[in-house]
């Protein structure tokens, strides 16, 4: 039994060192799973961010709004994502649903909308008058059309469009 208790207390060092070089590593594993989940909450809340504002911005260019950007500034800090995965706002009635207090908003601040009257000091009331010959049906555009067919199509994509048709050309 010597021979045995001379050979681990020989192999106790080394075994020692291998301990301790398997704490090291695992130390190291779960400093970097703690990295890698503080990454992944990092990019799970940019991501819902992103996806609220995208929400917020929709719903106030569904709502009319001219210049959704600058109202968007307003009512960001005031829009959260509720226990649900709905968005909430906070308001003076408590939490009330997004598209309720984005309506309520844009309906309280008539100035983000467009004008109703066009125009202004000078503007004729004369409408743009249409091009000659009638619309012509955009769902109509192919391969191989006539020339007269393809000149009206240019006609009308520049009435839709606002732009002299001499521009094009």
């Amino acid at each position: 039994m010597d021979q045995e208790q001379r050979a681990a207390a020989d192999q106790e060092p080394t075994l020692k060192a291998a301990l301790a070089e398997e704490r090291r590593r695992r130390e190291q594993l779960e400093r970097r799973l703690n990295e890698l989940t503080e990454e992944s909450d990092r990019h799970r809340k940019m991501a819902e961010q992103a996806d609220r504002f995208a929400t917020i911005k929709l719903e106030l260019q569904q709502l009319g709004v001219k210049k959704p950007e600058l109202a968007f500034r307003l009512v960001k800090d005031e829009i959260f994502r509720g226990e649900d995965g709905r968005l909430y706002a906070s308001s003076d009635q408590g939490e009330v649903d997004a598209k309720e207090f984005l309506t309520k908003f844009v309906t309280e601040n008539p100035e983000f909308l467009p004008a109703r009257i066009a125009g202004g000091s000078g503007a004729s009331g004369s409408k743009r008058q249409e091009t000659e010959g009638g619309s012509f049906d955009l769902s109509k555009i192919r391969p191989g059309m006539s020339a007269e067919e393809k000149e009206r199509a240019r006609r009308e994509i520049a009435r839709i469009a606002g732009k002299d048709v001499a521009g094009w050309l």
